[in-house]
C-alpha cells in the first residue's frame, strides 16, 4: 500500500481548516517541507515548525484564518503517482482567476505557478489550493 504524502498533507490542511484547528501535525518529508514553505509565503497556512528527531520527526503547521474565515477554502491533487502531470511554462496557467495557486516541483525546487512564470521554468504540477 503506497501512502500519498502531499495528498495526506493538502486534505489534512483543508479538513483542519474547514474544521476551525488552531495546528494540525503530518508526518515530515523534505518534499513537505519545501510545500509549506510556498504555502506560507503565499499567505495560505500561518506558519509551521518541525517537532521530534528522526525517525519520528514531524511537521506542527499554524493555519491562517482571516475575520474567522479559513484562508484554505479548496484543494486539488493534480500529479498523482500513477499519472504523473507535467506542464510548461506555456501552459501553466492561473488558478481560480488569480484566489487560488498550483504548486509545482521543478529543476529549481518547488514553487507556485507566479513563481514558475516568473523564473521561466515549468514542471511536475503538484496540486492546486485556493
Amino acid at each position: 500500500m503506497v501512502i500519498d504524502s502531499i495528498a495526506n498533507l493538502i486534505n489534512s490542511l483543508k479538513n483542519a481548516s474547514q474544521r476551525g484547528l488552531e495546528t494540525v501535525t503530518v508526518p515530515y518529508t523534505k518534499m513537505q517541507n519545501s510545500i509549506l514553505n510556498v504555502l506560507k509565503s503565499e499567505g495560505f497556512i500561518a506558519d509551521f515548525e518541525e517537532k521530534g528527531k528522526a525517525p519520528k520527526k514531524n511537521l506542527e503547521v499554524s493555519l491562517k484564518y482571516e475575520n474567522g474565515s479559513p484562508a484554505i477554502h479548496g484543494t486539488k491533487r493534480i500529479s498523482k503517482s500513477s499519472k504523473r502531470i507535467y506542464k510548461d511554462v506555456k501552459s501553466i496557467y492561473s488558478v481560480q482567476s488569480g484566489y487560488g495557486i498550483a504548486v509545482f516541483s521543478t529543476p529549481k525546487g518547488v514553487m507556485s505557478d507566479k513563481q514558475a512564470r516568473k523564473d521561466n521554468v515549468g514542471g511536475e504540477s503538484l496540486f492546486e489550493i485556493w
